[in-house]
This record gives C-alpha cells, sequence and structure tokens, in this order.
C-alpha cells in the first residue's frame, strides 16, 4: 500500500475527531462504567474501548494491511511498514470527573518513525496536529513553543505515576524542581501536556513511564513546534522518560532533572 503522509493525516484527524464527538457523548453516563486497570487509582471506562474500537474498525476498513496498537488491548499486526498507536482516551481519570484535561491521541509510524500525530482534546475544541517535516498546528494555524531562556521563568508540566511507591519518589524529585522554575502544572494527561508546550501554554514537560500511545502524538507535535524532545540520556523520548521544553530551557531543565534523580523515580 502506497503510505501518503497527508493521507494519514486526514484519517487519523478524522477518526480522532469522530472519538472525541463519542467521548463528549458520553461523558454524562461514565461515571456508572468505571472499572480499574493497573491499579486502584487507574480507570477504565466503557468509552475507552468504544473509543478504541471506533478507530480500531475504521483503521481495519480503510488501512487493512497497517499494524494497530492501542492502549485498550488493540494489537494487530501489519505488512505495510505503517503502524497506528492509539490512545482512545488520554487522562481518562479526568474524563470520569468531566474534569478538562483529556483527549484523544492518534499517531502513525512509518517504517518505525513517527511520521503523523493528531491529539484532539473536545472539551477545550482543540485539535492539534502534526506532520514530521512540515510543522504543528492547532485547530489549522501554526503554533510554536515559547521563547522562555530562564529555567526560573519557565512553567513546567509534569506527571505521576499510578503506583503510591514511584508517587513517593517523584514527589521528592518534584521537591527540587518547583524551587528553580516559575510553577508546576499537572493535568494528568501526557498528550495534552505536550500539545501545551507545543502551542505555549507551558514551557516545558517531563514524565517517566509512559507508554507509547501516550507520548507518540504529542511529542511529535511539541517537535514539530519547535521544542527539543528527548530523554535525560541524549536519547529519544520514550517510557524510560519523556522530556520536551523550550529549546533554551531544555538542557537547564535536564541537567536539573538528573541532580534530582528523576531517571530513578
Amino acid at each position: 500500500m502506497v503510505t501518503d503522509r497527508d493521507d494519514l493525516l486526514r484519517l487519523a484527524t478524522r477518526l480522532a475527531e469522530d472519538a472525541a464527538a463519542l467521548l463528549l457523548d458520553g461523558l454524562e453516563r461514565t461515571r456508572t462504567s468505571v472499572t480499574t486497570k493497573s491499579s486502584s487509582t487507574d480507570l477504565v471506562t466503557e468509552m475507552d474501548r468504544a473509543a478504541e474500537r471506533l478507530i480500531g474498525d475504521a483503521l481495519r476498513t480503510e488501512r487493512p494491511d497497517d499494524a494497530v496498537v492501542g492502549e485498550e488491548g488493540t494489537d494487530r499486526a501489519g505488512t505495510s511498514g505503517v503502524r497506528w498507536l492509539v490512545d482512545p482516551i488520554d487522562g481518562t481519570t479526568n474524563y470520569t470527573y468531566g474534569h478538562p484535561g483529556f483527549a484523544v491521541s492518534i499517531a502513525a509510524e512509518v517504517d518505525g518513525v513517527p511520521t503523523v500525530g493528531v491529539v484532539a482534546d473536545p472539551l477545550h475544541r482543540d485539535v492539534f496536529t502534526a506532520v514530521r517535516g512540515a510543522g504543528a498546528r492547532r485547530n489549522g494555524r501554526p503554533i510554536s513553543v515559547t521563547a522562555v531562556d530562564d529555567l526560573a521563568q519557565a512553567l513546567v508540566a509534569t506527571g505521576f505515576s499510578y503506583e503510591s511507591a514511584r508517587r513517593e519518589r517523584q514527589a521528592a524529585v518534584l521537591a527540587q524542581v518547583l524551587p528553580r522554575v516559575r510553577d508546576i502544572r499537572r493535568m494528568g494527561a501526557a498528550a495534552v501536556d505536550l500539545c501545551s508546550v507545543a502551542c505555549g501554554r507551558v514551557d516545558a514537560f517531563y514524565e517517566k513511564g509512559l507508554q507509547p500511545w501516550d507520548h507518540a502524538a504529542g511529542a511529535l507535535i511539541a517537535a514539530e513546534a519547535g521544542a527539543l524532545v528527548g530523554d535525560l540520556a541524549g536519547g529519544p523520548a520514550s517510557g524510560a522518560f519523556c522530556l520536551a521544553a523550550a529549546p533554551d530551557v531544555f538542557a537547564p531543565l535536564r541537567d536539573l532533572l538528573r541532580r534530582a534523580g528523576a531517571d530513578d523515580a
């Protein structure tokens, strides 16, 4: 199957918007259909599964040779060289409370390279998009990171594990970071945080322990908006660590996080 990046973007955007509309329709009944995943604080709803099913079924119909991996269990091999990474609700806890800060995240890798990313945030009516090498957009308009050049003036977003022991270690890291930045924001959805870096709502974001579907689309969007994106050891963002920041504060924040022991948290 011939892979056209614009075709992938159009499909990802349509599916993310369709799933976002589904989530809004189900928002009021969600609290009656909540279960847990890895811990008592790691929630999943019938809407997670319904949104992933909507996306997965459409991809199976329209791109049957592609691989698809989704947070709620979709895992289909492919032969086309394209792999989709789907998070049907990034920020499920926010969703179950009706709290702003949840989104649908869809990324497409081509031959292992993140190539297309879409994050649809229905309550803010935002659709963030990016194609590798072509910049990032919010609702069709180009976006860029902030020009902050002093870590002490940087507004930094972060996230925490669902595991209580890891949360305790991450809180200790945060205690060392907080006095050295402008302030901290904790949204509860990595894809939303990465898009917030991309459009200048925050200056940086870091988190350890993300899954590929958590950061694939948002990291590409942030990078295409001008952020530096990587881990703490000079590699690409991964489940081991994801750091995205305005260029002039990336290295100072990375060094601070290293000293604080964030890699081991």
